[in-house]
């Protein structure tokens, strides 16, 4: 693990095991652009920024791009892009090499809600997929023949159902790495656009 200063925030997720997850397993070359969706505090960009320096990151939490700016800066990192906005609306018309997520995949009902910000980097809707499908179903137009999606999820949210859908929009897909906690797996999802 690379060495990083960390700078949190109560309105921001704070890394875990899967944002570690999703770091520790890039699958990115030198070079290629890589779009980061769901930023957060910036770890997963940071550790990309050691292998290209063609990022954007976006983030739907106005907070969570704040300290994303902050923890590049506090970490001298210059090459990344931050934007502010929902999934792919900040980068209309562009197309990336590498495309990562850490969604938010809790089943959520009504009550389990949160009334702020930090709600965003949880909330998965009632099956957990509510931000998975408009994120898949948009995912084509922002990848570039021949990328990688990678995506975080839980077995709680069908990983199954991902990658059918996957396969469905002519991608090669497979979990590529999983981690067991209490009562579900996180899983790596990475897909390649053919």
């Amino acid at each position: 693990m690379a060495d990083f200063i960390i700078n949190t925030d109560d309105n921001v997720y704070v890394p875990a095991e899967d944002s570690y997850l999703l770091a520790d397993n890039l699958k990115i070359k030198e070079g290629q652009s890589v779009l980061e969706i769901g930023t957060g505090s910036g770890i997963v960009a940071m550790y990309a920024s050691k292998i290209t320096d063609k990022i954007t990151v976006t983030d739907i939490n106005f907070d969570a791009c704040e300290l994303a700016r902050k923890n590049f800066e506090d970490n001298n990192i210059k090459n990344i892009e931050i934007l502010f906005g929902n999934l792919f609306e900040p980068v209309k018309n562009r197309k990336f090499d590498v495309i990562l997520f850490n969604t938010p995949y809790l089943p959520t009902e009504d009550g389990e809600v949160l009334d702020d910000t930090l709600n965003y980097a949880f909330d998965g809707g009632l099956n957990g997929r509510k931000v998975i499908d408009l994120f898949l179903n948009e995912l084509g137009n922002h990848l570039n023949d021949g990328g990688i999606v990678q995506l975080i999820q839980s077995s709680l949210s069908g990983n199954e159902e991902t990658l059918e859908k996957l396969d469905k929009l002519g991608f090669i897909a497979e979990i590529a790495a999983s981690e067991h906690f209490f009562f579900e797996d996180i899983t790596l999802i990475n897909a390649y656009k053919i």
